[in-house]
């Protein structure tokens, strides 16, 4: 089965992204909900994270997001130490996942596919993009966070223009009518290499 990385910056879409190509059903794993899951369930991490932040990166043996946010968008060191430890994790997760799917491609959502070198053990690519104050705000309007902390987290992922010639594929998020038309366009793409590669 061909592995397809969908990944973009916060607030580029990613997730109705994923939800489109899954309506077309296309199995869909997201990396990023799998990181919270390992976070909140792994005393082997909880245990190296809280020697990386502290004691008050968890709270009643939970994750406290917003500690842990605020640490590591503000400290490049402490956010590559975070993804060392959670990274691993959702790689093994990922290859037991992809054992039970049953499909011509599967998708790999995550937000940082390029940044660490994740794109390398993909088929083929999707970048979703969005202009900088589209995204600004839907990030502000979904999530309490304040835009000093949009911009930090911004600052952590690499600009459009140094993804775009990485990516096989780019879907132009801002209108949802067509961005609809691009994901019916890129499955019947993929599709047709599936097959074409059997």
């Amino acid at each position: 089965m061909k592995i397809v990385g969908l990944t973009g910056g916060i607030g580029s879409g990613k997730s109705t992204i994923a939800k489109l190509f899954q309506a077309l059903g296309v199995p869909v794993y997201i990396a990023d909900s799998e990181a919270k899951k390992i976070l909140a369930s792994s005393k082997d991490v909880r245990k190296k994270v809280v020697l990386l932040l502290g004691a008050q990166s968890y709270t009643n043996e939970m994750p406290n997001r917003a500690y842990i946010a605020q640490k590591v968008f503000n400290d490049p060191v402490l956010l590559d130490g975070l993804n060392a430890i959670v990274h691993p994790q959702v790689t093994a997760s990922f290859k037991r996942w992809v054992q039970k799917q049953d499909a011509p491609y599967c998708v790999k959502e995550a937000a940082i596919l390029f940044e660490n070198g994740g794109f390398t053990h993909c088929d083929a690519t999707i970048l979703v993009t969005a202009p900088r104050e589209v995204r600004v705000q839907r990030v502000l309007s979904r999530d309490t966070i304040t835009l000093a902390d949009v911009n930090a987290r911004m600052e952590n992922q690499w600009e459009d223009q140094k993804k775009i010639p990485l990516a096989t594929y780019v879907i132009d998020n801002i209108d949802l009518t067509s961005t609809k038309i691009q994901v019916q366009n890129i499955h019947k793409k993929l599709l047709s290499t599936c097959v074409s590669s059997l």
